[in-house]
């Protein structure tokens, strides 16, 4: 009898009401966390770069998908297994896109001469000239390839050294951001340099003893900063060569990261980006200078590559800083197919 009075008064007093509310909370709480990370999973899965500002925010994919390791827990705690389920999912689906690169992958069996590549942004040809011959010379690359490579820059670098480092260059310079260049310590053939946007993105041929023809490009397409930039950045990607008969690298500032469709396009061709080949590929790369986008501190992404032939194969990467320049320099060291 006492009982069920007791019962009585716990549903008068609306208890198991009170108790679905709270399990609805939990559910709703949890979905709103899991959904943003759904919703980023689903567009990186697209073949396209959707819309501008994706264009400008897939780049952080990689701490997105450490973010999303929230997105379980909170349904967890919740008591949700249908959020929980999916979070796992999209969790998952994040982590499939970014792991792989700290993981390196299998190579060819390339048995010709090695190559050693090198690329820097100058930002505008402020890189002091002392300071950039002086990392060539510790480096010794192969191939340099030099973007925002401007006249003074060009006649600086002259006359610290570079010419007698790397006697050989392809130099397409240019005031401000859109000039760049090739230097090697081989032979160059010029080829025709890719302008759009008024980015000139210099390519050449360089005859390594040992190889066939291997094409080089100064990869720097502008930069998706403002929207009526979107079209030159994606036309200056697309005109980028697809592997074809001879090597071909591709090398420098691509203004992208491997989450950008255009670059998966360039890898889905035949491509292999050298740092994701080596477990590098979460190395950033730019900024590395303070900058700020509304106020907030911009974390640093991996915009610079060395694109391979999927003949060539990977021995190492690594990232060197210079002064006065809010990128890092990156280097690949490379074995060719012999010739």
């Amino acid at each position: 009898m006492a009982t069920g009075s007791a019962a009585a008064a716990d549903t008068a007093s609306g208890r198991p009401g009170r108790g679905r509310r709270r399990a609805r909370v939990r559910g709703t709480v949890a979905w709103a966390v899991v959904a943003p990370f759904a919703v980023w999973a689903v567009l990186r899965l697209l073949p396209a770069d959707v819309q501008f500002h994706w264009v400008q925010i897939v780049a952080f994919t990689p701490y997105v998908a450490l973010a999303s390791l929230v997105a379980p827990l909170v349904a967890l705690a919740a008591h949700r297994r249908t959020p929980f389920a999916a979070a796992v999912c999209v969790t998952t689906v994040l982590a499939a896109c970014v792991v792989p690169r700290a993981l390196g992958s299998g190579q060819p069996a390339a048995d010709g001469p090695a190559l050693r590549v090198m690329s820097a942004n100058l930002l505008m040809g402020s890189v002091p000239a002392a300071d950039l011959v002086g990392l060539v010379r510790r480096v010794r690359p192969d191939v340099l390839t030099l973007q925002e490579f401007t006249p003074a820059a060009e006649e600086a670098y002259r006359r610290a050294g570079l010419g007698t480092l790397l006697p050989y260059a392809v130099s397409s310079p240019r005031q401000g951001v859109g000039g760049s260049a090739v230097f090697a310590r081989f032979p160059l053939d010029a080829g025709e340099a890719l302008e759009y946007g008024g980015f000139r993105q210099a390519t050449a041929t360089v005859r390594v003893p040992g190889a066939g023809p291997v094409g080089i490009v100064s990869v720097h397409p502008c930069a998706p900063r403002y929207v009526e930039r979107l079209r030159c950045w994606r036309d200056g990607l697309a005109a980028l060569p697809r592997p074809g008969s001879g090597v071909r690298i591709l090398s420098g500032d691509f203004n992208a990261t491997l989450d950008h469709a255009r670059v998966r396009d360039l890898l889905a061709a035949g491509y292999r980006d050298a740092a994701d080949a080596t477990g590098d590929g979460l190395s950033t790369t730019w900024p590395y200078r303070p900058w700020r986008l509304l106020g907030v501190q911009v974390p640093p992404v991996t915009i610079d590559h060395v694109l391979v032939d999927p003949r060539v194969a990977v021995r190492s990467f690594a990232v060197n800083r210079l002064p006065r320049t809010d990128h890092r320099s990156i280097v690949a060291d490379l074995v060719l197919p012999r010739g």
